[in-house]
């Protein structure tokens, strides 16, 4: 299962090259692929704990880190592709949960879930900003959040570095028409979403993206949430819908042989069935951003990419 479906390889330039109809469309009546906790492909299995996490769950991980560390790997990943290879597999929501590490006396951030990450938040950045330039039609929506360990300072500077790096690709938050050909003409590339209202005074970060998470172990009650979730209606902007389930400690604990991976995979079909049955557009019952778990070894990207033919 670790080889990518033909048809997710080539979507490097997917929204370049949508039918010319499509290009007036507003970006939160397309259908976009996602990456729910994106940077977890690159979990440091050495690193400690984020503070939030539990007293219990901290003292269980200091006595037992050779049973807890195999089943954090194995519950926390839920992507195997590095950034670069899920931009060209066709990603343009990024799930980004950012934190500065407990003790370390240097500025540098990471990415978390659980634990930290091997790559810091500047460097992969950069990445993402060099392949914007070679991708110049490609429209990108950063999700940061969390931000556990950073002081009103540390956002600041944060901030100071982010737009440093996309510079004239930050769309401002106060940009009334998002389509394609808008976007294109004015050379923005990048929605920038921050989870943190102490900053809400720069006009280049957008206000948190709504996501609808589950918080469920199967495809059919996931689907079931999900299915509640249309019938309230879409929110106004842009909003994730999350293809991700989840499981308690007492499952994980019980289930030595099962992984986040395992899961995906044996509940996949079932969701992958519901999910080409969805549209994009304007009506209630709509989707726009749909956010996915080992978007690799499953054709997400395409089947996500291809409910935008139902515009037409």
């Amino acid at each position: 299962m670790d080889h990518i479906g033909k048809d997710d390889i080539n979507h490097e330039e997917w929204m370049s090259c949508l039918p010319e109809k499509l290009w007036d469309v507003p970006l939160t009546h397309l259908s976009i692929p996602g990456s729910h906790d994106a940077m977890s492909y690159c979990l440091d299995i050495t690193s400690p704990l984020l503070r939030s996490e539990s007293d219990t769950f901290r003292l269980l991980d200091g006595v037992f880190c050779c049973f807890t560390r195999p089943a954090i790997y194995r519950w926390a990943t839920t992507q195997v592709q590095t950034i670069v290879e899920q931009l060209a597999a066709g990603i343009r929501y990024f799930d980004l949960r950012i934190a500065h590490k407990q003790y370390d006396s240097s500025n540098e951030l990471y990415f978390t879930h659980v634990i930290y990450t091997h790559a810091t938040v500047i460097e992969t950045l950069q990445t993402v900003a060099s392949w914007l330039e070679s991708h110049p039609k490609e429209i990108i929506i950063l999700a940061c959040s969390h931000f556990e360990g950073l002081n009103y300072k540390r956002h600041e500077e944060f901030i100071y570095s982010l737009k440093k790096i996309f510079g004239s690709k930050l769309c401002p938050c106060n940009e009334v028409l998002l389509t394609l050909r808008s976007l294109w003409t004015s050379g923005y590339q990048v929605v920038l979403s921050y989870e943190d209202q102490s900053t809400s005074h720069h006009k280049e970060l957008w206000p948190a993206i709504p996501y609808h998470w589950a918080n469920k172990p199967n495809a059919e009650e996931l689907i079931h949430y999900l299915e509640c979730q249309k019938q309230l209606g879409r929110p106004e902007g842009f909003f994730v819908s999350g293809l991700n389930l989840t499981t308690d400690r007492c499952f994980i604990a019980s289930h030595p042989r099962v992984s986040l991976r395992t899961l995906t995979m044996e509940n996949w079909n079932c969701v992958k069935k519901w999910l080409e049955d969805q549209k994009p557009g304007a009506e209630p019952t709509c989707l726009n951003i749909i956010a996915g778990d080992f978007i690799g070894p499953v054709p997400f990207c395409s089947l996500v990419i291809a409910l935008n033919k139902k515009l037409l």
